[in-house]
Order: structure tokens, then C-alpha cells, then sequence
């Protein structure tokens, strides 16, 4: 149990909203606030991407809410969300509205504090581990390294129309960093991966994939931008994809496969 009083941990008070990041998965990098507002949340709105066993600290007793949006299946409108955590709010109930990875990190987080802030709700935003970071650190992937890159560049890799983002300068985002982050890019790689080599990335830089990070189920696939672009095969969502050399560095740091592999 969180010590709560010792850490200073805020109040949560009724009829407010906790706009909470879970991180990738592992229940282990939830944040201290994170478990606090679990154990005292009334409502529970949570995304599709929100680990069960995540779920299971809840407050036993506390409604939990699926408020999920996945690529090409029936989901619920984002102002429709906003407006659910409006209402419960104002039933004066304790919300946690609890997002995978970080809620302001592509993550819409930012969307619905302001229809919250508009309707006068208090609300507070806790961070969570994105798995952009978080993700490339459990397949052994440092997102920044001294010898490969002083910048990285974190892109979506979907529109709200789910196609290639039409208003990127791909051009400049090609030249911008060493590494380039992708999110929610696995239907739109091949695509993505044509128009970075079009604008002057190496056929043979690596690339990296990984489904349902720092999961039991995590997997990795390692390829390069030139391979993406003739066969992108299959990637089991969520992935998601880091380009740059830093990729290389797996070989040597993928402490979590070695884990899984029983290797000491």
C-alpha cells in the first residue's frame, strides 16, 4: 500500500478528475500518484490499452468504465468522453480517467482537460511513462545514446482519418533527428518508411517494432527502412516503432528477452 501521508500525496476529492497516465503495461511503472488515485477512484474510465492487471487495483466497489478507441472498430467519439467524465463529476464522484502511456503524449489527455476546465471541473493531470521511452527501454533500446543521437523526434504515425498525417513536413521530419519515434504507425509503416527514404534516410537504417511492450506478451522485430517498404508483414497492435541506429544497441542490451529466455 502507498503511504499516502508520508509521500504528501494530494486529496481526491469528489467531483474532481484525475487525467492519469498507466504507462505501457507493466503495473510496476505506475507512478506513486497513479496508485493512490486507483485506491480511492469512484469511477474508473479507462482506454483499451490499459493492462488488466492495472484494472485490478482498483478500489473494490469502484465502477469501471470502458471508454477503449481502437483503429477500425466501433468506438466511442472523443467528445462523448469527454462529456461521460463532465457528468460523473458532477454526480460527485471521484473520476480517474486512466490512459495508456502518458495522457498528453498522443494520448488526447489534452483534449479533455479543457472540455473539463470549460465545464469548471477540477481536474489534475499525472504523467505517466510513454511508450516511447518506456517501451524502447524493455526491448533494450535507449532512446537517446551519446554516439548515435542528441535528439529524437516523436511523430504519429495515423490522422483522425487513420491515414499517413497529411499536414507533416515529412522532408524536414526525415532531416530533424537521428531517431524518429513513430506511434500508432503500424497500418501507415510501409507508407511512412517510402517517404523518409524519398526524402534521404538510409535504406539499411534499422528499424525496430515492438508489439505490446514491457507485456509477458512483448515481441520485437527488428528490420530496416528499405525491408519495411517491399514487406512490412503483420504487426500486432499496439506496437510501437523506433527508427535510428540506436536500434543496433539491442544486440547487446535486451535485458527483458534474456529474462523471458531464462538466460542469467
Amino acid at each position: 500500500m502507498i503511504d499516502s501521508a508520508r509521500l504528501g500525496l494530494p486529496d481526491f476529492d469528489p467531483g474532481s478528475v484525475w487525467l492519469v497516465g498507466a504507462g505501457p503495461g507493466d503495473p510496476g511503472l505506475l507512478s506513486a500518484l497513479a496508485l493512490h488515485a486507483l485506491a480511492r477512484a469512484d469511477c474508473v474510465v479507462y482506454d483499451a490499452l490499459v493492462d488488466q492487471r492495472i484494472l485490478r487495483l482498483a478500489r473494490p466497489g469502484a465502477l469501471l468504465d470502458y471508454a477503449g478507441k481502437r483503429g477500425g472498430r466501433p468506438s466511442p467519439s472523443q467528445p462523448d468522453i469527454s462529456a461521460r467524465l463532465i457528468r460523473l463529476a458532477q454526480s460527485g464522484n471521484r473520476v480517474l480517467r486512466l490512459k495508456g502511456g502518458d495522457p498528453c503524449v498522443f494520448g488526447r489527455g489534452g483534449e479533455e482537460a479543457l472540455a473539463l476546465a470549460a465545464a469548471g471541473i477540477a481536474f489534475r493531470i499525472v504523467p505517466g511513462i510513454t511508450a516511447g521511452i518506456g517501451g524502447l527501454a524493455y526491448a533494450g533500446i535507449p532512446v537517446t545514446h551519446r554516439e548515435t543521437n542528441s535528439a529524437v523526434m516523436f511523430v504519429t504515425g495515423h490522422d483522425t482519418d487513420g491515414k499517413v498525417p497529411g499536414g507533416l513536413d515529412w522532408n524536414a521530419i526525415a532531416r530533424g533527428a537521428p531517431v524518429l519515434v513513430l506511434y500508432m504507425a503500424s497500418r501507415n509503416l510501409s507508407n511512412i518508411a517510402n517517404r523518409l527514404l524519398c526524402a534521404g534516410r538510409r535504406s539499411d537504417e534499422p528499424v525496430a517494432i515492438i508489439s505490446k511492450a514491457t507485456t509477458p506478451a512483448q515481441s520485437v522485430r527488428v528490420s530496416t527502412l528499405g525491408e519495411i517498404v517491399e514487406a512490412p508483414g503483420t504487426i500486432p497492435a499496439p506496437a510501437v516503432i523506433v527508427i535510428g541506429d540506436v536500434v543496433r544497441l539491442r544486440i547487446a542490451l535486451d535485458w527483458f528477452g534474456a529474462q523471458h529466455q531464462g538466460i542469467p
